[in-house]
Parts: C-alpha cells; sequence; structure tokens
C-alpha cells in the first residue's frame, strides 16, 4: 500500500444476525487530509468507526494502519498506535473539571498509575501542563476548572476532542463532532477541527450530518448508503454526483 494512504480497509463486513450493517467496504484514508464519511441514517457510519477503533469486530474483512494489520486488536491497542476517537455520544466525567477530564487521559496514554504519579511530583506537573497544552489547543484554557456537565455543548464537544488528542494521535476519528451544536457556536467547533487538520503529521476522519459543515472542512468526502461505500472524491464532485443527490443530499440533510 502506498505510504501516503494511513488508514485503510479490505472488505470489511460487519453482520448483527441478519442485517449487514457494513457491506465489503474498502476505505483508504490519505495521511495529513480530512477525510469525511456521510450517508443516511442506518449507513452504517458509525459501525465502520467502530470496527476500525476495536470496539466491533469484523464478520469478515481486514483493518490496516500505517501498514500494520490491527484487525482484532483491543481499543487501547489500537489508541496506543495512534488513533484517537470521538464519539457521537458524549463520553466525559461529567462531575469532574475540564482539566481533570484531560489529565485523565494523558495519564492513561503516558501509563501512570495513581502511586506513581505521587511518589513523582514532576511527572504530576508535566500531566497536567500537557493537558493544559491540549485544552488551549481547542479553546478551553480559560474554562478549565468548570466542571464537564456546566459547559455548554459546543464546549463538551471541544473537551471530547480534547480528551482524544491525549495521546498525540497520528488519526483522530470524530464522530459527529458538531452533534447538539447550536448554529452560533458552531463555528467556534469548525474552528478547532481546522486548526488541527494544519498541524503536521495529523489526518482526521469524520462523520458529519451537516453537509455545510463537511463542504468548509473536508479534503475527500466518502458516501455510504446501506453498508455499501456509493461515491467517494472531492467536495464539488460529490456534490454534483447524481446517486448521492437521489440517496443522501434528497432525503433533505
Amino acid at each position: 500500500m502506498n505510504n501516503d494512504v494511513i488508514l485503510w480497509t479490505k472488505d470489511l463486513t460487519k453482520t448483527f444476525g441478519g442485517v449487514v450493517a457494513v457491506d465489503h467496504v474498502n476505505l483508504k484514508v490519505k495521511r495529513g487530509l480530512c477525510h469525511a464519511i456521510i450517508g443516511p441514517n442506518g449507513a452504517g457510519k458509525s459501525t465502520l468507526f467502530n470496527l476500525i477503533s476495536g470496539i466491533l469486530k469484523p464478520t469478515h474483512g481486514r483493518v490496516f494502519f500505517e501498514g500494520k494489520d490491527i484487525t482484532g486488536l483491543q481499543p487501547y491497542k489500537i489508541t496506543e498506535l495512534g488513533i484517537g476517537r470521538s464519539f457521537q455520544i458524549y463520553n466525559l466525567f461529567p462531575n469532574l473539571t475540564a482539566l481533570e477530564n484531560v489529565r485523565l487521559a494523558v495519564q492513561a496514554h503516558k501509563k501512570l498509575t495513581k502511586s506513581s504519579i505521587l511518589k513523582n511530583v514532576r511527572e504530576l506537573k508535566d500531566v497536567t501542563w500537557e493537558a493544559m497544552r491540549i485544552l488551549s489547543l481547542v479553546g478551553l484554557w480559560g474554562k478549565s476548572s468548570i466542571p464537564a456537565r456546566n459547559l455548554t455543548p459546543s464546549d463538551k464537544r471541544k473537551l471530547e476532542v480534547a480528551i482524544a488528542m491525549a495521546g498525540d494521535p497520528k488519526l483522530l476519528a470524530l464522530d459527529e463532532p458538531t452533534s447538539g451544536v447550536s448554529l452560533e457556536e458552531l463555528g467556534s467547533v469548525i474552528r478547532v477541527i481546522e486548526k488541527i487538520k494544519n498541524m503536521p503529521d495529523k489526518t482526521i476522519l469524520l462523520i458529519e450530518h451537516k453537509m455545510d459543515v463537511v463542504l468548509q472542512i473536508a479534503d475527500i468526502i466518502t458516501v455510504m448508503d446501506r453498508g455499501k461505500i456509493i461515491a467517494e472524491g472531492k467536495p464539488n464532485e460529490i456534490v454534483k454526483n447524481e446517486k448521492v443527490q437521489e440517496v443522501y443530499l434528497g432525503a433533505g440533510i
């Protein structure tokens, strides 16, 4: 496989009983780009993400990351290899502050136990400063002491991105990062994604329902329907694709 391709799947398939959720998907994600996956509800997008991140095991097919077969690996192993993941549903510790949420993620990636941190004050400081650096990256430096439950929907989404960035991933997989965000706050989340997109050695794989967001930030768009890839190309190509208009855009999204 070309070194420009950081992630690819080969005939990736997942069935649930008699239902085929992902159907022989061959996906190639090029390094350094923002690659969006779109499609109507039930198209198989989140299932595909769960297969890539190890939450689900495929019925058939393989997943490769940087030339390594990662099929069937546990999610934490896949994270260690360099894939960070956010979720469609908030995955935060609501009673902990923004800083504490990110600090726990940094600590997990550094494999520091509570006892080891207590023995080494410098390690605790390093973890805290790294967490604050990531919060600054997503625009939450000034909100580090606010409990996650009290953050606005847009700030909760930014915090999830911050947690996913804690391990300095090579590929950041974002599952509907603007879900629940108001139109007034939408721009601030988009700016965070664009900021990460422009960082060296960062690739973004994105599921998003808002077409205006996808067209603004994606370099490549893959369209899924009923578990299959039905189209792929640059945003201007996807907008003009008649099949996409019929299956996806025609649904009023």
